[in-house]
This record gives structure tokens, C-alpha cells and sequence, in this order.
């Protein structure tokens, strides 16, 4: 065989799959509305498309350190500090190439064969491949429907085992838009409490929350902030998806640099350019533009429910974050991949079936997109919804 076998544990994002197939019958003529993919329709604010600019002119395209440049990392402490009560030194934070990349490259440096991930489900498409192709074993837990898709305390610690590595934890979630509170990340922390395991909490959707409070999981106790490693970026929140931004910080510095001796090998440093325009997109200069967005974001929500109530079979979890509807399609068909396929195909409709976030009988639709598209695409999955056959 040519490929290794490793490569072959892992499937392709059915994310940009749906996407990619949407766009396929665009090029042929049909016209598609696509709800898919998880990107803000908004243009990167201005005062961070000016700093990239000006380290463009100033000539500041040379390497940087792997870990990131020292005044970026200056301002992701301060972040941290300012805006989750965080406190880690630079030397503990190490930039990527997107959130993506730091998670790839964090589950490279932890895990080894056999090693198991604990992966509340609904999950973002990515974790499970990632982790198999690291040689390790995703223990999906499915949570349930009536907890917002939350795990509870009880349901860890029904998975832990000998053999657990690390816990991950997705708030805001992709795909369900639940937020964790304080208390179920303490009831969670109490668990883990005398065990080896290690927290992933992926944060990515952190500035987006609609009327309930955030909290950072390292945030919670001594001893979540020692075992956590919070990851985050700018890909969603600061609507920076091409420009490739993330970053981690973690409280045991050997973690920092087994990353960056794993990216000295492979990527180097995050384009230096990008560097330079994160900068004011993490110390307060784009907070209103950041908050602007968030605001639009809860006015589609909202419109989005508003509409799907023409379509009463169906049955959306109502997200505190991020700007996605995970919706029930169980009442008109269980095979969320069925769905999909006969909703693009049919009605023009792109969106993510459930079974790509280990969910069956649900789909995924982003409200990334502007009210018309929402209004007209809404109004196309409740005719195909209420004539299903």
C-alpha cells in the first residue's frame, strides 16, 4: 500500500464535504443556499487589517520564534488575564497555525497508542480524527438532549478509565451552541479530581454567547487550572478564518515545549504578518466591531427560530453560543445523511447531518450568513420539511 496506514484512520471532514458538494452544484447551474460551513460572513475589522498592512510595509516578514513572537504572547496573557482571570507566562503559550493546528499539534505531543480521549457528543467533526490519527482511541459519550447536549459529572465519570489521557471539553459547542457554567465545569473538575487525565477546553467560540456568562475552564479551581489546556483563536469570533490565528496556553510549561519542538519540525512560526494584525484583535481595539458581530449573530439566531417554528417537526436545540441550530429531523427521518443529501439536492439547501458530529437524527446549520439567505433558506427547509416523504 502507498499510504500509510495511519492516514487511512481518518475520514474527511464531512464539514467541508457538505460544502464542497454545495459548491459542485453551483458550478453546474443550480442555484444553493449554504447553511455548512462555520464562517462569519462579516470582513475582518478594519484596525486589524491596518496592523497587517503596516507590518506588511514595515517590512516584518522575516521568521519569528515557533512559539509566536514575545508581544504577541504578551498580549495573549494579557487577554487571558484581562478577560478569564487567567495568569500564565509567555513561556506557556505557544501560537499556531489556527486552533485547528494547536489541537493537532497538543494531541501529537500527548497522546500515545492506545492512549483514550474522552469526547462528549455532539462533538465538532475533528476531534475523533484527530485523536485516531494520533494513534489514540475516542470514547464518545453521548449526552443528552434534555441537558443541552452538556455531560454531566456522572456520565464521566462512567467513562473514565486506566487508560484515560484527556477529557475535551467545546464551549461554546460546535455544533450545539450549549455553554457550560460554572458549576457543571466544578462538577466536572470534582470528578477528575486524584486522576492523571488532562482537560482540552476549546474556547474558539468564547466572545460569541448570547445572555448567559462565560466561563474559562482553567477559570474554575486549582486544580482545573493545572490539568487544563485552553485553546483558542480569531477564526470565528474576530471573523479571521483565512488568516490561520490560534494559540494555547497551558500550565505545565513541558507542554509548551514539546508543541514547539513539534512545529520547529513541521510549520515554524504562524505567518509573521498574521502576527502582527493579532495583536489588536486580542488587546481591545477590535471589541466593538467583535461586539457588533456578536449582536448580529443573536439577531440571526433568534430570526432563524423565529422561522423554524413554520416547520414544527422539527426541533432545534436553542444555542447560548456560537451560530449554529442543532436540529432534531428524528419526527420526519432518523438517517440524518438521508436528510442532507435529499435537502441540497432537492430543495438547494446545504447543512451538516448530525452523524458527522456522532449525533444521528440531527443536522447542523450555521446562521453565519445575512438575514435574507436565513429568511429564504429557512423558508425552503420547512416546505421540504412539512412535504417530506
Amino acid at each position: 500500500m502507498v499510504l500509510s496506514e495511519r492516514i487511512g484512520r481518518m475520514n474527511e471532514s464531512l464539514t467541508l464535504a457538505m460544502t464542497q458538494k454545495a459548491r459542485e452544484l453551483q458550478a453546474s447551474g443550480r442555484q444553493v443556499l449554504s447553511f455548512s460551513a462555520g464562517e462569519p460572513d462579516f470582513d475582518t475589522p478594519l484596525v486589524v487589517r491596518e496592523a497587517a498592512i503596516a507590518a506588511i510595509n514595515g517590512g516584518f516578514n522575516k521568521y519569528t520564534a515557533v512559539q509566536g513572537t514575545e508581544e504577541l504572547r504578551e498580549a495573549i496573557a494579557a487577554k487571558l488575564k484581562r478577560d478569564n482571570n487567567l495568569i500564565y507566562p509567555t513561556k506557556n503559550i505557544v501560537v499556531g497555525t489556527g486552533a485547528k493546528h494547536s489541537l493537532f499539534c497538543l494531541f501529537e505531543a500527548l497522546i500515545s497508542d492506545g492512549d483514550e480521549v474522552i469526547v462528549p457528543t455532539p462533538a465538532w467533526v475533528s476531534y475523533p480524527e484527530l485523536v485516531s490519527y494520533c494513534g489514540g482511541k475516542s470514547v464518545l459519550v453521548q449526552t443528552k438532549a434534555e441537558n443541552n447536549f452538556k455531560m454531566t459529572a456522572s456520565e464521566l465519570k462512567a467513562a473514565l478509565t486506566a487508560r484515560t489521557k484527556l477529557l475535551i471539553i467545546n464551549s461554546p459547542s460546535n455544533p450545539t451552541g450549549s455553554v457550560y457554567s460554572r458549576e457543571e465545569l466544578a462538577a466536572l473538575g470534582e470528578v477528575l479530581k486524584g486522576t492523571s487525565v488532562l482537560v482540552i477546553s476549546d474556547e474558539i467560540y468564547e466572545k460569541l454567547i448570547y445572555g448567559v456568562p462565560f466561563c474559562a475552564t482553567a477559570s474554575v479551581s486549582e486544580d482545573l487550572f493545572k490539568r487544563t489546556i485552553t485553546v483558542n483563536g480569531l477564526s470565528k469570533s474576530v471573523a479571521m478564518t483565512g488568516w490561520r490565528m490560534g494559540y494555547f496556553a497551558a500550565a505545565d510549561e513541558q507542554i509548551a515545549k514539546a508543541v514547539t519542538k513539534l512545529q520547529s519540525q513541521s510549520t515554524t512560526n504562524t505567518c509573521s504578518i498574521v502576527q502582527k494584525a493579532a495583536i489588536p484583535a486580542l488587546d481591545g481595539r477590535a471589541d466593538d466591531e467583535i461586539e457588533t458581530m456578536r449582536k448580529r449573530f443573536e439577531l440571526r439566531r433568534d430570526l432563524a427560530l423565529e422561522l423554524l417554528a413554520d416547520a414544527p417537526l422539527l426541533k432545534p436545540i436553542v444555542p447560548q453560543g456560537a451560530f449554529y441550530l442543532f436540529i432534531s429531523c428524528k419526527a420526519i427521518e432518523p438517517d440524518s445523511m438521508r436528510f442532507c443529501l435529499r435537502l441540497l439536492e432537492e430543495a438547494g439547501v446545504a447543512t451538516v447531518p448530525g452523524v458527522g458530529f456522532a449525533c444521528e437524527g440531527y443536522f447542523r446549520m450555521s446562521f453565519a450568513t445575512n438575514e435574507e439567505n436565513i429568511k429564504l433558506g429557512l423558508a425552503k427547509i420547512a416546505e421540504f420539511a412539512n412535504g417530506y416523504k
